[in-house]
């Protein structure tokens, strides 16, 4: 695409915005939708031409399939009965399969290597974020399946995205990829067991079944990519290509999809529940570095724990909640988290990018 096109996108997306808000002022309301559809399509398409806005390109692309959910929420819900809902857990066994093509035996050679990093950083993940969506909960006045979202999601392990926020801020890659893998490869554990143990007060929490659906969630596709991986090394280079961009876009029709089916909800605490669940997200980047800097960690280490600690697998708190028949109460907190992840993430890791990590 020519360069000169992506500075005339990004000055047509402000023109479109100021369109919107005529359209809203003067009770147009059949333009509003389609004017902020556009303005986030052309706004994702303008960050491309600049280096530092490059990484918000995939989450404004989100914002403009979300908006157009928010306004069109039939065409996400069903199709000839089929409920839409229906692909969630098949996407997740999609985008953890992907996981497996791309892992070896070597990505939990961290533990062995750096066993203190890799404690630490496993401790903040499954101790600062359920606590952190626990007291939001108690505090947030939603009703008990949203708030119990609140949890799910600070329960959940990393995902994918925080590796590349890893290493766009040139923090330790090969840290993030061993508490990644980690992290959920012990998820069909300690996701049941802190949702019992948190939100039991909140919404019933069966045990046994949450993690046999983290299991087949996470486990079985993560295991058979690895096997994958291992016959075909060498043999599927198409495959490490594609698999990031099936993620990407599975992960965007999950967050579509449960957008949708829980709108009317969103409609009643959208505001209130976006500005939670920042409060979440910044709060676990913040308190997850500064509990590695407790521990004397290197900078580097420092800014690895805490992008993982703020940047959870959205896309299996998703499964979770569609498996517990709640998607449209429970995992209304995902589908909102998974966009502001990504746009907090790509902001935090271009700041530290311009920062070379002091150590000493």
């Amino acid at each position: 695409m020519n360069s000169k096109f992506y500075p005339y996108a990004l000055y047509s997306s402000f023109f479109v915005l100021l369109l919107a808000g005529g359209a809203w002022i003067g009770s147009l309301t059949a333009w509003i939708g389609p004017l902020l559809i556009l303005f986030f399509v052309l706004l994702g398409v303008g960050s491309r031409g600049y280096e530092s806005l490059k990484g918000l390109t995939y989450s404004l692309m989100i914002l403009a399939a979300v908006t157009m959910a928010m306004f069109y929420p039939r065409f996400f819900q069903e199709y000839n009965g089929y409920k839409f809902t229906g692909l969630i857990t098949p996407l997740i066994q999609v985008i953890m399969f992907g996981m497996g093509t791309s892992m070896s035996i070597r990505d939990f050679a961290g533990v062995v290597k750096t066993p203190h990093a890799v404690l630490i950083g496993v401790g903040a993940q499954f101790m600062i974020m359920p606590l952190l969506g626990l007291t939001l909960a108690w505090l947030s006045g939603l009703p008990p399946e949203i708030a119990a979202g609140l949890i799910l999601m600070g329960s959940s392990p990393s995902g994918l995205a925080s590796n590349v926020m890893t290493y766009l801020a040139k923090a330790n890659l090969a840290l993030s990829i061993t508490l990644t893998a980690v992290t959920t490869m012990l998820a069909p554990l300690m996701t049941p067991f802190l949702m019992k143990m948190l939100a039991g007060e909140f919404i019933e929490i069966d045990l046994v079944k949450m993690m046999w659906d983290i299991f087949k969630m996470i486990i079985i596709p993560i295991g058979a990519g690895l096997i994958f991986n291992k016959v075909f090394r060498g043999k599927s280079a198409w495959l490490d290509k594609a698999m990031p961009i099936v993620s990407m876009i599975g992960i965007g029709l999950i967050i579509v999809v449960i957008t949708a089916a829980g709108r009317d909800a969103l409609l009643d605490i959208g505001m209130l529940l976006i500005g939670l669940v920042m409060i979440h997200n910044f709060s676990g980047y913040g308190i997850g570095y500064g509990f590695a800097k407790l521990f004397r960690m290197r900078e580097k280490d420092c800014r690895t724990v805490a992008i993982e600690v703020g940047m959870q697998n959205a896309g299996l708190a998703s499964g979770i909640a569609k498996e517990m028949g709640k998607i449209a109460t429970v995992g209304l907190a995902a589908a909102v988290f998974g966009p502001v992840m990504n746009i907090s993430g790509s902001i935090l890791a271009s700041y530290w990018h311009k920062k070379e990590p002091k150590e000493g």
